[in-house]
């Protein structure tokens, strides 16, 4: 998929912004940020802690990835996101979200849908003349 074109490119750079305010949202979670002195293991337990873990990475990866305009970012969002909402929607109790958090990770995943949507579009108009 080429980025590069200008259109796309801003559009790719807000969903990079909201990617990694969502990835630091996250690692704070991991942090113990509105704790105070519970633990987060305690709290989410073992395999809840590691799922956000994995997912905070991944966001904060991918938005660097769509940043730079890699294709592997978008790659990388769109499977995070479809497998923590997997999870979320298959009831795994390790998987907790709100309901602006699940809308939010819903608007990621159509966002990075539309972008490749319109770089294959932009691509073919290109490949026409």
């Amino acid at each position: 998929m080429d980025f590069s074109a200008q259109p796309i490119a801003i559009y790719i750079r807000i969903v990079a912004i909201i990617s990694l305010l969502l990835g630091l949202n996250d690692a704070a979670r991991l942090l113990g940020v509105n704790l105070g002195d519970v633990s987060p293991i305690a709290t989410m337990g073992m395999t809840g802690f590691v799922y956000l873990a994995i997912f905070a990475l991944a966001r904060l990866f991918a938005a660097v990835g769509l940043w730079i305009k890699a294709s592997w970012g978008a790659v990388l969002l769109v499977g995070a996101t479809v497998l923590e909402l997997a999870l979320y929607l298959l009831g795994n109790p390790d998987v907790r979200m709100t309901a602006f958090g699940f809308a939010v990770r819903l608007v990621l995943l159509v966002s990075i849908i539309i972008i490749f949507v319109l770089s294959v579009r932009l691509s073919r108009a290109r490949a026409a003349d």
